[in-house]
This record gives C-alpha cells, sequence and structure tokens, in this order.
C-alpha cells in the first residue's frame, strides 16, 4: 500500500501539489519544497532580462514561491505546457493566447509585458521616409508569410486601402542579404534584438536608419504577455497574485537606470555571443517598448489594443469568431 501512495504522489500534476503552501506574514511558505515552472516564449537575451533578474536576485524565493524560470524558443508553447500542467506561468504573445482561446483553451492573461510592439520594419533614410501608411505605396516590403509580420502589414495596408498591385511582398528568410543589397526596402525586425544589429551594420556603412512602428500608424497588435490557466487562478489565487507582483517587481527595478549595469552584467552571463554595446542598446530599447514613460506602470494591460488584435485577426480570417478576449484579461496592475 505505501508504494502505491508513493506511486500516486508522484504522478499528481505539479499544479495540485501547490496547495501544500501555506500562507504567511511575508508571503508563502512549503510544508514541502514545491516546483513551479514559468516557461519563457524567447530565448535568454536582454529582451526577458526582468524574468531573468527575479530568478537571480531572489524575487520569487523572498516571497515564498520555488521557481524555475525555463527559457522558450521557437520549439517551446507556454499555453500547450499550462494545458499539460508541466508550466504553471508562461509568456505568450497575444495572437498565441487568442488562437488558443478560439480552441477553448483555459488560458487567462494576468499581464502585459510590451506596451509597445518591438516587431517592428527597418529601412533606409535617405531613400525615404514613412510618415503614413499611404508612404508605403511602390514599396518592397519584406513579410515572414504567416507571421504576425504578414498580419500586420496587411491590416496597415487594408486601412489605407492599398491594393495588392501598390506594393510587393517579398518573403523573409533568416538570411537578411537582400536587405543589406538594398533588394528589400523595409524588413522587419524585433527592434530590441536584430534590429539592433543590422542597423549598427548599417551604420558603419555610413547609412542612416528609420524604423516603422505600426503602433504609430494606428495598428496595435499585443506582443508578449504573462499568462496562466483558469484552474491556477481559481485553485491558487494569492499565489498568482503574488508571483505576477514578485515578477513584474524584478522587471522594475531590472529596467531602473540606476541598475544598468548589475542588469546588463546578468544578461552577458546568459547571452554571450552578443557585443556588450549591442546589449547596451537591446537594454535601453527593451526599456521604451516595456515602459514607454513614467506614467505606465510596467505590467498594465491595454484593453482596446487586445481588442483590436481580436479584431485583425477575425477580419483576416485567422479565428472562426469573435473569442471576447476581454473575459481573459486579469487586471492585476491599475
Amino acid at each position: 500500500m505505501g508504494g502505491k501512495l508513493i506511486k500516486l504522489i508522484y504522478t499528481l500534476p505539479a499544479v495540485i501539489l501547490i496547495s501544500l503552501f501555506i500562507k504567511t506574514e511575508n508571503g508563502f511558505a512549503a510544508q514541502k519544497s514545491v516546483q513551479m515552472n514559468y516557461r519563457l516564449k524567447w530565448l535568454f537575451n536582454a529582451s526577458v532580462v526582468g524574468d531573468l533578474y527575479a530568478d537571480a536576485n531572489g524575487f520569487f524565493k523572498t516571497r515564498g514561491l520555488d521557481v524555475t524560470v525555463k527559457e522558450g524558443g521557437p520549439e517551446r508553447d507556454a499555453i500547450r505546457e499550462l494545458e499539460l500542467g508541466y508550466a504553471h506561468f508562461g509568456v505568450a504573445s497575444a495572437d498565441q493566447v487568442i488562437r488558443a482561446l478560439s480552441k477553448g483553451a483555459p488560458v487567462v492573461v494576468i499581464a502585459q509585458l510590451f506596451q509597445i510592439n518591438p516587431l517592428q520594419w527597418i529601412h533606409r533614410t535617405e531613400k525615404f521616409n514613412i510618415q503614413q501608411i499611404r508612404d508605403l505605396k511602390g514599396k518592397v516590403i519584406g513579410v515572414t508569410y504567416g507571421g504576425n509580420d504578414e498580419t500586420i502589414m496587411r491590416t496597415l495596408l487594408a486601412k489605407e486601402k492599398i491594393a495588392d498591385n501598390e506594393v510587393t511582398l517579398f518573403s523573409v528568410r533568416y538570411d537578411y542579404t537582400p536587405f543589406y543589397q538594398d533588394k528589400v526596402d523595409l524588413w522587419p525586425v524585433y527592434r530590441n534584438s536584430q534590429g539592433i544589429t543590422i542597423a549598427s551594420k548599417l551604420r558603419a556603412s555610413g547609412e542612416e536608419i528609420g524604423y516603422v512602428n505600426p503602433a504609430e500608424l494606428g495598428v496595435q497588435f499585443v506582443a508578449n504577455s504573462i499568462v496562466t490557466s483558469k484552474k491556477m487562478l481559481m485553485d491558487h489565487p494569492e499565489i498568482v497574485k503574488t508571483f505576477i507582483r514578485a515578477l513584474l517587481a524584478a522587471w522594475e527595478e531590472s529596467l531602473d537606470p540606476a541598475n544598468r549595469e548589475k542588469s546588463l552584467t546578468l544578461v552577458g552571463k546568459f547571452d554571450k555571443d552578443t557585443p556588450r554595446v549591442h546589449l547596451e542598446e537591446q537594454l535601453a530599447v527593451t526599456r521604451s517598448l516595456v515602459k514607454p514613460s513614467l506614467k505606465i506602470k510596467i505590467g498594465s494591460i491595454d484593453t482596446q489594443a487586445w481588442k483590436q488584435t481580436e479584431r485583425i485577426m477575425l477580419d483576416q480570417k485567422l479565428i472562426p469568431e469573435r473569442v471576447h478576449v476581454e473575459r481573459a484579461l486579469k487586471h492585476y496592475i491599475r
């Protein structure tokens, strides 16, 4: 009987074992060590500085939480891991959340990390400037077919009623050569990562660059946010609240200019291939995307931007019907 009981305990999902936590004055303490997993969307780099900072500086442990921060990547799906019980918290983009809700996944959003989507288009400013959507006419525009950049660009073009034959869409791969050779006018990049690398190479050749930010042209498509499952939220609301407050406090501290060196040193331990000068710029740009003004609290959820993201996906038939995404948004930060 004892062997069967032990086997049963080890097969229970970790999310159930969290019930072993007890409330204390300073947070939560565990009667028995229980591991919680937090799955990121991206690899360990400056884009996830707040997550790394929380782990390295004890923001979870001091609040009685035992959290393992796990690296993301192309083969990782935080929402799927939530459903399977492999993760308790995760990072997902708005389109992933909306697609999951469309399929009936019990996922909720508890914070929005990026107030401005880092997915933008880089271009040479000596050739042209994009002040309005109509300025895209006649341009060769890079898009990743099936990717968010295609969705956003088609939304921009539709907004101004620019016909397909008034632009040339160029299929983007991992090779930036067509852009370096000036065969493509606008190239999609993450503003706080490869955008900085490409800009550095062009500037070294005496070229000036600019970026097209879709939000400035009236199209908001939400990027990375923190998610958990409805079950986690219902069964362990205090743990969810403690987790998100700990995480966002770490993001706030990591992006404080006073902690710049500490954050850069931390990121450099994981991202050894990126030159220090690029890491410095990546951190500065990440700060501007996560906290674009002092008035905005890190983690604030922009409900209207989420609604627009859903409308875009519905208009482009990426989901069959409305999911009412606002119902899945839990505003811990106001």
